[in-house]
């Protein structure tokens, strides 16, 4: 007795086969005719045909098939085969064309960035957040620069293409450019989760190539990207191909070890999106790059590391092991009391162009030099603290006898947490934990004074309340805590920086808020005031001293020149013009204020080195028109 389902199944192949062959050699002869009706077919109606073959019903014994229902059944399977094979059967020839497929290559950023070109070095493939794989874009904008990458894909000419992406994080942009038509584009403001932006486009005529592109916003916060799709005809640059496990990374070695952490470098593996770093055979740190700190060491102890390459086809063996011993522990001791009104500069732990400094070369005017900035690690709320080469230090120990000398001059030298391209979690109890262990560890490591919080991408009051009051407790009552909120975080008492700056307020030494990098902003009263004016100054310090701090917590932040921030430099005169109409109630502008508060603490600026750049000027002059403050 006959199979009925193994029949018609080589009954649809020789269907297929037959028609494709007929298709190129006798275009005019295929298909054949069939009749105008047809009893319907046991398809019609369901769903399409997505590589798992449908029930088909018993048939009748051969003798009894009726031809005409027969036939307009298996051609409608034979079209369903075809489409799952790839091919496309168009029109009455029956042309047997390739499917569409992604024509953007290196599209979930598993080989880096290769394929990909960021501006002004703005992009950075990481491991955390990525929505598939184990690689993602991650891309911070600046004051001047976007974050745009970009890559340029072959496309067929006069074809229509999807462009898509998946994003997350700050305004993010999708867009293609040089499509020989219109060329189009798409966008989303701050999203926590991940998002598919989707946008079409045509190829012109004689356009076999096409830019595609995302960017974020100006001095806005990162985003990212993963998964993007061009989809659409072949041009001749084919897809991705498979991606292979990595070899195992080459070049192991130990740096700069502390107390409580030891540095790692080693050689990049060409394929590999990540690696993964081991501590005597347990996994310590997953990093995106050829370096990584691990934290959490105890002192004066001999550990064992050994680190492994990963992408999305998996994780390479590990590397042989290099032993790394810890420092024995320091106690440096409380630091000098901040002066009644006091200048705060950030020192910059890395070269932007403006002057390098040792910190034995930071002005003498500055009575709080912040060390920017505090490293996070993989474990959240956890910071660690990495020399930069770029400053020259010959050893971290010459390091620390600087932050010695400074504090034996009276100044109070303290780490400065997140800034521009930084950021902590700090979103739960053991991440509160995590950054006062680990910010206790440090202070005593490098004989720092104290924090700063220049969280720039959103913070969690009740729990970064809860770090910096660990730390307090741990540090006792000499630390320094100052903040840098930006403007737009301190506009009210309900914003997440203010409600934290009220909640520490009895062990809070200063607010520097950032008076730039900002455009215009309501005062106390109510009104709008343009940033680089004295009114703006003073009546957004209005909004702090009506809200519930002391003058002595208020400090005037603003950039020591030109080129130290995007926007907001003011001359040192309107700065010392707005301390006088805060402390004395002269020199005001259009705002003044009700009262005068004589205990203003003072001004802040970034940075000592842009300070440095454009000859001290900054400090020359406000320094000590702060230090003669009543």
């Amino acid at each position: 007795m006959t199979d009925p389902v193994g029949s018609e199944l080589r009954f649809l192949s020789e269907v297929l086969t037959s028609q494709l062959v007929w298709t190129n050699l006798f275009p005019q002869r295929w298909p054949p005719p069939f009749p105008t009706s047809a009893p319907p077919s046991p398809y019609e109606g369901a769903p399409p045909y997505e590589g798992v073959r449908p029930p088909l019903p018993p048939l009748p014994r051969r003798h009894h098939v009726d031809r005409t229902t027969t036939r307009a059944a298996t051609t409608r399977a034979a079209l369903a085969l075809a489409l799952s094979t790839g091919l496309v059967l168009v029109g009455g020839a029956g042309t047997a064309q390739a499917a569409d497929v992604n024509v953007a290559k290196n599209a979930g950023f598993e080989n880096g960035l290769a394929n990909w070109s960021c501006s002004a070095g703005s992009g950075a493939v990481v491991s955390s957040p990525v929505r598939t794989g184990a690689g993602a874009l991650r891309a911070t904008p600046a004051g001047l620069d976007n974050a745009k990458c970009v890559q340029t894909v072959a496309v067929k000419p006069s074809s229509t293409y999807t462009l898509s992406a998946w994003v997350q994080g700050g305004y993010a942009y999708l867009g293609a450019s040089g499509t020989g038509t219109t060329d189009v584009s798409t966008w989303t403001p701050d999203s926590a989760s991940w998002k598919q932006l989707t946008t079409t486009f045509t190829t012109g005529a004689g356009t076999t190539s096409v830019q595609i592109y995302t960017h974020g916003w100006y001095g806005t916060a990162a985003y990212s990207v993963d998964d993007v799709n061009v989809f659409g005809p072949d041009g001749g640059g084919g897809t991705d191909p498979a991606p292979t496990i990595p070899a195992a990374p080459t070049g192991l070695a130990a740096g700069t070890v502390t107390s409580s952490s030891a540095s790692l470098s080693w050689g990049a593996v060409s394929n590999a999106t990540g690696y993964k770093v081991y501590r005597d055979g347990a996994l310590a740190a997953t990093v995106s790059g050829t370096s990584a700190t691990v934290t959490g060491l105890s002192a004066n102890t001999t550990y064992q590391f050994q680190v492994a390459a990963t992408n999305a086809a998996g994780e390479s063996p590990k590397s042989a092991a290099v032993p790394a011993r810890t420092a024995e522990v320091t106690n440096p001791g409380p630091g000098p009391a901040v002066p009644k009104h006091a200048l705060t500069g950030y020192w910059q732990n890395f070269d932007n162009g403006a002057t390098v400094q040792k910190l034995r070369d930071v002005q003498s005017q500055y009575d709080i030099i912040a060390v920017s900035f505090a490293d996070a690690t993989t474990t959240p709320g956890q910071l660690t603290f990495n020399l930069d080469p770029a400053v020259g230090y010959a050893s971290v120990a010459d390091f620390k006898a600087d932050v010695a000398a400074k504090k034996a001059a009276g100044k109070s030298v303290i780490l400065s947490v997140g800034g521009e391209k930084g950021n902590v979690t700090i979103n739960s109890d053991a991440s509160a934990t995590a950054f006062a262990d680990s910010a206790y560890a440090l202070m005593q490591e490098y004989g720092f004074n104290g924090v700063d919080i220049d969280l720039e991408h959103g913070i969690n009051s009740t729990y970064l309340t809860k770090a910096l009051r660990q730390l307090s407790a741990k540090a006792g009552s000499s630390m320094v805590l100052t903040m840098a909120p930006q403007t737009i975080d301190m506009q009210s008492t309900g914003t997440e920086y203010f409600k934290t700056a009220l909640a520490v307020k009895d062990i809070l030494t200063v607010v520097n808020m950032q008076y730039y990098n900002s455009g215009s902003m309501l005062g106390c009263d109510g009104k709008v005031y343009s940033q680089g004016s004295v009114d703006f100054l003073t009546a957004l310090a209005c909004i702090q001293l009506q809200g519930g701090l002391d003058a002595s917590q208020i400090g005037l932040g603003v950039p020591a020149s030109t080129r130290g921030a995007g926007s907001g430099y003011v001359d040192p005169q309107i700065v010392k013009n707005a301390l006088d109409c805060l402390a004395k109630g002269t020199g005001c502008g259009t705002f003044k204020p009700a009262q005068t508060y004589p205990n203003i603490r003072g001004a802040m600026t970034w940075s000592t080195n842009w300070d440095a750049t454009a000859g001290n000027a900054w400090s020359n002059a406000v320094g000590p028109h702060v230090h003669n403050l009543p």
